[in-house]
């Protein structure tokens, strides 16, 4: 996507505010990095006049409403929250409004309650369709209240995302990919993919220290991800993030106790992936290795990816492919997952 298009999004962030209860996992205040009040009108104010500055040439402009259960506020919070920004709206400098909240929030009266404004997307924190691991968890909420919020969202104007986690408790490789299918095929827009972390101040922590719960491993992690990310392009939906955020707070070892971190976990994905691909063409066509010298071509901006982390990538395939060299150049006419092999 040219970068024009991308809408410049502005972050306003909710820390926990509007869920009933908190879940085993989280401590958003770590990582929405805020804790406290709602914002006010004058820190509204000062987020959008801050973030317009960066606007550039792109043609739109998203508020976004983060870290907390958007529809499950008070209704008077909520449309109090939409007014903070209606001027810019009736002035053309807003184009659209999306936010977060949980599948047991979605309902026909707090639809009704944001009509009036430009909801752009709406992103359902689903996590997973087990409810043995939603129970484990503490979600409050069942698998069936994920269906019936999808199937409410359809019937509005709005882009429709899904959060979704991996290394829940009580989740296992199994149950993790039938779950992601079952989302896969409630058809979303969008997904994010988070590695669960053990976050201090959670109900996870207690957990780990008396080693209850062990997380995943970020080899582990990575190759669990790999497999989600293809259930969910095999079904025609965008996976627009892989692992949380990098930020001063989530690579604190005293905030962050346990779990498959790395500020680049999306990198690590996509690398083991085209790994993967050089593989599987090679191993299915015995004649692409006549030769001592392999050709890999790809495009400019997916050679961090071939060659992986610290060059693992190139350094997996002398390996495993010991009697052949391998030679790497870069077309801009292919795509970013396609790989060239002569």
């Amino acid at each position: 996507m040219n970068p024009q298009e991308k809408p410049l999004v502005i972050p306003i962030f909710i820390p926990h505010s509007g869920c009933p209860h908190q879940c085993a996992f989280c401590n958003q205040s770590i990582i929405a990095q805020k804790d406290g009040p709602l914002p006010d009108h004058s820190e509204i104010q000062e987020i959008v006049q801050h973030y317009l500055k960066f606007k550039g040439r792109r043609k739109k402009v998203e508020i976004a409403f983060f870290g907390g259960n958007f529809l499950g506020l008070d209704p008077q919070i909520i449309v109090t929250l939409l007014e903070h920004i209606g001027p810019y709206i009736r002035e053309k400098k807003i184009d659209g409004i999306r936010f977060s909240t949980r599948p047991d929030t979605i309902t026909k009266e707090r639809l009704a309650l944001i009509a009036p404004y430009p909801v752009s997307a709406v992103e359902v924190g689903v996590q997973s369709m087990n409810d043995a691991v939603l129970s484990a968890s503490g979600r409050g909420h069942e698998s069936l209240d994920t269906v019936k919020a999808m199937d409410l969202l359809k019937q509005i104007p709005v882009k429709i995302g899904v959060q979704v986690m991996a290394g829940l408790p009580a989740d296992n490789e199994i149950s993790l990919l039938e779950s992601t299918r079952k989302i896969a095929g409630l058809c979303p827009d969008f997904a994010r993919i988070y590695p669960l972390m053990v976050l201090k101040g959670s109900r996870m922590e207690k957990w780990y220290a008396e080693g209850l719960y062990q997380p995943l491993a970020l080899a582990e992690a990575v190759r669990l991800v790999k497999h989600m990310y293809r259930i969910f392009r095999n079904a025609g939906v965008e996976v627009i993030r892989m692992g949380l955020q990098a930020s001063e707070m989530m690579e604190d070892a005293s905030m962050v106790l346990a779990g498959p971190w790395h500020p680049a976990f999306g990198h690590l994905v996509f690398s083991e992936m085209l790994y993967d691909l050089v593989c599987e063409r090679l191993d299915q066509c015995p004649g692409l290795l006549t030769s001592e010298e392999v050709g890999l071509r790809v495009h400019p901006r997916a050679l961090p990816r071939l060659r992986g982390e610290r060059n693992n990538n190139m350094k997996k395939l002398n390996i495993a492919y010991p009697n052949h060299r391998f030679r790497v150049l870069t077309d801009e006419g292919l795509s970013m997952d396609e790989i060239e092999i002569f």
